[in-house]
């Protein structure tokens, strides 16, 4: 499917949110993912194709990818994505993925996210707002820094608490310090045969 793109958003100096209408509606489960072509001249070995979680919402009216950027050394696809202007083409592959909410909304769920691994929940937690829909979920954030917590404003609107973990904190940092791991996540709740522990970020982290 063609999408265009709208415009983007800068939520920290390497992080950013992209924004496409697409030609027709994208029905999907917040959790999903889609693989974007952005067409550019003399692509690396990476080419011009790449898998990304919709940070958005399914109600909303355009799709968002959110990606992180190393450096100025990047991929020819994140300086082609970053380049794009309102207006511009690309294509958009038919939503998949299981990584999605129990059917239950009783289920207790537990989030743990890495760094951009924290789209879906993102997605998800837009979703449970604007639907009004309540879910029993505690959350946990691992970034490297303060400056890479991002979406504090879905988590207000979902009135979801999140507990940030930070790798390299500042001085001032006054909350949790390191890596997440499995005895944190567990000292966050006590899971019960019932729940379900939702996983995303790095590899090692997973």
């Amino acid at each position: 499917m063609t999408a265009t793109f709208d415009h983007v958003v800068v939520d920290a100096p390497n992080i950013e949110t992209f924004y496409f209408k697409t030609e027709a509606n994208l029905s999907y489960t917040a959790g999903q993912f889609v693989e974007l072509t952005v067409p550019h001249d003399s692509p690396d070995s990476r080419g011009s194709k790449r898998w990304f979680t919709l940070s958005s919402s399914p109600t909303s009216n355009l799709i968002s990818v959110t990606t992180k950027f190393a450096d100025e050394h990047g991929s020819s696809y994140k300086k082609a994505l970053r380049s794009l202007h309102s207006g511009d083409a690309v294509a958009v592959s038919d939503p998949m993925g299981d990584f999605v909410l129990p059917k239950l909304i009783q289920t207790p769920l537990i989030f743990v996210a890495g760094g951009i691994g924290v789209t879906p929940f993102v997605s998800m937690l837009q979703w449970l707002a604007e639907t009004n829909e309540t879910r029993p979920i505690k959350m946990m954030l691992g970034v490297r820094n303060e400056g890479e917590i991002v979406f504090q404003d879905v988590f207000d609107s979902a009135h979801q608490h999140v507990t940030v973990v930070v790798d390299n904190p500042s001085s001032s940092w006054g909350g949790e310090r390191g890596r997440v791991s499995a005895e944190m996540v567990l000292g966050i709740e006590q899971p019960s045969e019932d729940t379900l522990i939702y996983v995303s970020g790095p590899e090692q982290m997973v």
